[in-house]
């Protein structure tokens, strides 16, 4: 084994140039026609000299990655062994690779995590350590390392977060850069709460490793109790109006459903072909910005501070279009993708198909029993709500009474008519029936995402604190439009490098519902845009099928529905830009006060789906 281990040293040679990294292209996103839409990630990097690098900044990279690097060999004899460990067991071979290594692996290899590859990374440590000094390796490693935000070597990431130069960097500072070097997708505050989590823990972590070994005086270290927080990423100026928030979520679902990493994705050179359609995504943009337009937020305050975000998905799972705000540099946060604007009675359909898939438990220990879309509820206003054990009471010590809109009272009413009409009493009554457990697991199964539903208290079938995206939205209707069928909403459609292709996860159709249950909701919903509470979408056309939502607080509207094969979600809301809290939207865009909802959604969404 040793003459092996010889012989394949001996072999080994140090690569003459650095890996394609350093010379490579941007990513390209197309339509899905095939025509750019937009480039990304062109490789953002700059040598400077070690001397630039404040000390203090170069021993933070090495105290949180390498600390012995001045006096090891230039590989890890732990490391070497964790390695050969985990290969013998079947894990991974990473773990414990000195700076040396890590430059090798970056510089000279690629990513995949074999045994083979992990000797040859060693050998040309061992060889690079001989044959170039302790500070040219250094400076190559901070050069060639990647930070993130497609910025690769300590140049550059200082712009990119500080917005200065290497140079003007101080040692809390250079502690944060060292944590990036774990892996910005975790440790770029820009990119979540987690992330600033563990960025402020990490950071801290780096600072007290230098105390411990002598390169930051325990005065000094007491000098930086507060996060350097970064500068927010910026937008790339290429991704106008709508085109930001399409390329935000196609690189989403890239990372998400294949094996490529950010860091690699960063690198560039992909081809994305995305699942977007541009007739499509123009007549959407088109759509909302004529109601923009419309509104008079110098005059009136109740058309200030409004969002609106839009959607529209295949019952096959292709996302051809979305609206995520009045424009990605604008705006950074992509609106089709939010989750904090509640569903409201847009939420109904899956009380309804619910009821008619798993029936209802009207007493306790008794049998369940099945309902149709003629099954008699009361629709009248303030009936009190009741459990199989009998009514249902609040913390208070009171009965909870349900209440329509407008305190209308319907009186006995058929289960479809309650959906076709929204009814909201009779709703929240079918809700506590079926149990409301089983109503959100419809929902999940439908299309939804188990975290955006809210709590189950009565009003839970109202939608009240259920906050699905647009996108999420729009994907559940399509399993009524489908026949039962759910397919996972996707963006990408294919992905290739260097004209190989690249395998990305393509989700496949599922049975959700019993088809007799969706074609029983989809004909409520074709009715509700006929004659019920969907009737303002009606010029969409007799094919037309849909459901207006109105939270019960009326801090939210939507629209949702389909034609055909093509479903479509619009939220509309209005919220505080310091506090994030929904504020109410009596009066938007002119509306009586007093009146609930909005009819700017199903506007919004009749233009769109009737655009040629």
């Amino acid at each position: 084994m040793t003459g092996l281990l010889l012989i394949m040293y001996v072999r080994t040679d140090i690569p003459s140039g650095l890996h394609a990294f350093a010379v490579q292209q941007a990513n390209v996103y197309h339509w899905a026609d095939g025509s750019e839409m937009a480039r990304t990630g062109e490789v953002n990097r700059q040598d400077t000299p070690l001397e630039r690098v404040p000390e203090k900044v170069r021993w933070a990279a090495l105290a949180a990655e390498n600390e012995t690097f001045y006096s090891d060999s230039g590989i890890s004899p732990s490391g070497m062994i964790r390695a050969a460990v985990n290969m013998i067991g079947g894990g991974s071979t990473q773990g414990g690779s000195t700076i040396t290594q890590q430059y090798v692996k970056n510089a000279y290899l690629d990513q995949e995590q074999t045994f083979g590859r992990k000797l040859s990374e060693i050998f040309i440590a061992i060889k690079l350590d001989q044959k170039m000094s302790k500070d040219e390796i250094l400076a190559r490693y901070l050069n060639t390392s990647w930070y993130g935000r497609g910025t690769y070597g300590i140049a550059r990431a200082a712009h990119a977060y500080y917005g200065k130069s290497v140079s003007q960097l101080d040692p809390s500072e250079g502690a944060f850069l060292a944590a990036l070097l774990q892996g910005a997708s975790r440790y770029d505050p820009a990119l979540g709460p987690e992330n600033r989590k563990r960025a402020v823990q990490r950071w801290s972590w780096v600072l007290d490793r230098m105390v411990a070994i002598g390169r930051l005086s325990p005065k000094e270290r007491a000098g930086y109790t507060r996060f350097p927080e970064p500068l927010a990423p910026p937008r790339p100026t290429g991704l106008t109006g709508q085109t930001g928030y399409l390329v935000e979520t196609a690189h989403a679902y890239v990372l998400a459903h294949s094996d490529v990493s950010d860091r690699e994705f960063d690198r560039g050179g992909y081809q994305i072909r995305t699942t977007f359609d541009k007739p499509r995504s123009t007549a959407l943009a088109e759509s909302v910005t004529k109601l923009r337009d419309g509104l008079r937020p110098q005059q009136r305050e109740a058309d200030r501070n409004v969002r609106i975000g839009a959607a529209s998905v295949t019952t096959d799972g292709r996302i051809v279009a979305l609206y995520g705000g009045p424009g990605y540099l604008q705006q950074g946060f992509n609106d089709a993708n939010s989750t904090v604007v509640p569903a409201g009675s847009a939420f109904m359909p899956f009380v309804y198909a619910a009821a008619l898939r798993d029936g209802v438990q009207l007493q306790r220990d008794k049998p369940r029993t099945p309902v149709g879309p003629a099954t008699v509820y009361d629709g009248d206003d303030k009936i009190s709500l009741h459990t199989p054990e009998g009514p249902y009471w609040d913390r208070s010590g009171k009965i909870v009474k349900a209440v329509n809109d407008n305190g209308k009272s319907w009186g006995r009413i058929p289960l479809k008519e309650a959906v076709v009409q929204s009814v909201n009493t009779t709703m929240m009554q079918v809700g506590m029936d079926v149990g409301l457990n089983r109503v959100g697991r419809l929902a999940t199964e439908s299309g939804l995402l188990k975290s955006s539903l809210g709590v189950q208290l009565p009003s839970f079938s109202l939608g009240a604190a259920t906050t699905p995206s647009a996108i999420r939205m729009a994907d559940a209707y399509a399993t009524f439009a489908a026949g039962g069928l759910h397919t996972e909403p996707y963006s990408v459609s294919r992905l290739t490098r260097d004209g190989a292709n690249v395998p990305v996860e393509r989700p496949t159709a599922g049975r959700a519902l019993p088809a007799p249950v969706a074609k029983a909701v989809d004909e409520a919903l074709h009715d509700a845009v006929r004659r019920g509470s969907a009737v303002r979408a009606h010029a969409a056309g007799q094919d037309a099928a849909g459901k207006t939502g109105t939270a019960q607080d009326n801090r939210s509207a939507w629209f949702v529905g389909y034609r055909g094969t093509l479903s479509t979600a619009v939220s509309l809301s209005r919220i505080d830009p310091r506090s994030q809290e929904l504020l109410p939207l009596d009066g938007l865009g002119g509306t009586p006060e007093g009146q609930p909802g909005s009819p700017l959604p199903a506007e919004i969404w009749t233009r769109y789906m009737t655009a040629r």
